[in-house]
């Protein structure tokens, strides 16, 4: 029998006590895939990166701002439904369109979450980023694996 599936839209989260599978379409985004080792609950945040012209990634306090917020509400809403997750873990997976505007704001991006993950008290896993055609994430938190493919 295979689990339940749930889409996870850009610039949104889902949390999953149960044996749910989370999928992302990435294109020009990120998907932070935080789980607890011992528990079956974990949590896909997809962000987006949004880039305008060739000349740089829109990085405005508002849209940073916004993003950390929501973080913010994905680890609390993932602790509020396993209160008892105390081993979390973070893989970020990252797609980008070509060109070195998209990957200096997409590294500028990792950069941001990576230490915000760490100082609430999440274990970051080595990332996952990869430039040219759209990935989709497939995450099983109850097992704690991360798929990706084009």
């Amino acid at each position: 029998m295979s689990q339940p599936q749930i889409q996870v839209a850009p610039d949104h989260f889902e949390v999953a006590a149960s044996d749910t599978l989370l999928v992302a379409r990435l294109c020009s985004g990120i998907a932070v895939c935080i789980h607890d080792t011992l528990e079956e609950a974990g949590a896909l945040l997809h962000l987006r990166l949004v880039v305008r012209g060739a000349q740089r990634t829109d990085m405005t306090d508002i849209t940073l701002a916004s993003e950390l917020l929501l973080l913010e509400r994905c680890l609390a809403a993932l602790r509020e439904t396993a209160p008892g997750a105390r081993h979390l873990q973070a893989r970020l997976v990252a797609h980008h369109t070509e060109g070195v505007a998209a990957q200096s704001g997409c590294g500028a991006m990792l950069d941001l979450l990576h230490p915000c993950l760490e100082e609430a008290g999440v274990q970051m896993l080595a990332p996952d980023v990869a430039p040219g055609q759209p990935r989709q994430v497939r995450f099983r938190p109850a097992m704690g694996w991360v798929h990706t493919r084009e």
